[in-house]
C-alpha cells in the first residue's frame, strides 16, 4: 500500500442474497486528508460498507487494505459500556493520555473535563457524542469513519406529521439531541425552549436548556 493510502478497496462483491448483492466489484481509494460523503436512502449499504472497512463483515470478495481507523457511531449510547466511565473507556482504547493534547481536544469540542469522569448515562446525548469524537481522536487513526452524524434529523422531520401526542413529545426531545451533536446549540436552545413551553414539566428538559445556555454563552 501507499505510503499516504490510507484505503484500498478492490473489486468488492457483499451480498446477503446473492440475487440481491449490495455492493458488486466495488472499488475506493482514499488518501490521507481525503474527505469523502457516501450519500444513499436508508438500507442501500452506507453502514455495511463501514462495517466492511472495520472488519465487523467479511467481504465475499474482492480485498479492503486500510491504515489505522476510528468510528463515530450514529448512536454515541450504544459505543460506549453503561457501567464505566468515559475516561476509563477512552483510556482502554487509547492508552497513555498526553494531558496537553487532551486539553486542546476538549476546548475545540466545548467539554470540561469533569465530564470525563461520569458515565454514559450521566450525561447529554450531545455530551455523549463529543465524546466519542474525543476518542476517536486521541486514537491518532489515519481514517475516521463518521456514521450517518444527521440522520436521527431525517427521520424525526419524517415522523412528527403522523405522531400522536406522546410519540411528538419523545421526538422533539430526540430533535434537541440531534441538533446538539451537530454542536449546533444555538438552534437546539431554542428548540427546547419550545419544547418547554409545550411541555412545562419535563425536567429533563430543563436540565437541557440549562446546559444549552451555557454552551451558547460561551461560543458568545
Amino acid at each position: 500500500m501507499n505510503q499516504k493510502r490510507v484505503l484500498d478497496i478492490k473489486n468488492l462483491t457483499f451480498y446477503y442474497k446473492k440475487d440481491n448483492p449490495i455492493y458488486k466489484d466495488f472499488s475506493l481509494e482514499l488518501n490521507k486528508g481525503d474527505l469523502v460523503t457516501i450519500f444513499g436512502k436508508s438500507g442501500t449499504g452506507k453502514t455495511t460498507l463501514f462495517e466492511l472497512i472495520s472488519g465487523s463483515l467479511k467481504p465475499i470478495n474482492g480485498t479492503i487494505e486500510k491504515s489505522k481507523i476510528a468510528m463515530i457511531f450514529q448512536d454515541p449510547y450504544n459505543s460506549f459500556h453503561p457501567t464505566y466511565s468515559i475516561k476509563e473507556q477512552i483510556k482502554d482504547v487509547v492508552g497513555e493520555i498526553s494531558v496537553n493534547e487532551l486539553k486542546d481536544l476538549l476546548e475545540k469540542l466545548t467539554l470540561k473535563e469533569e465530564i470525563l469522569d461520569k458515565k454514559p448515562h450521566e450525561l447529554s446525548g450531545g455530551q455523549l457524542q463529543r465524546c466519542s469524537i474525543l476518542r476517536a481522536l486521541l486514537m491518532k487513526p489515519d481514517l475516521i469513519l463518521a456514521d450517518e452524524p444527521t440522520s436521527a434529523l431525517d427521520n424525526i422531520t419524517k415522523g412528527l406529521p403522523t405522531a400522536t401526542t406522546d410519540e411528538m413529545q419523545s421526538l422533539l426531545f430526540n430533535e434537541i439531541v440531534a441538533y446538539e451533536k451537530k454542536l449546533d446549540f444555538a438552534t437546539a436552545l431554542t428548540k427546547v425552549q419550545e419544547y418547554i413551553e409545550m411541555f412545562p414539566e419535563d425536567s429533563a428538559a430543563k436540565k437541557e436548556r440549562a446546559f444549552l445556555k451555557t454552551r451558547t454563552s460561551s461560543e458568545g
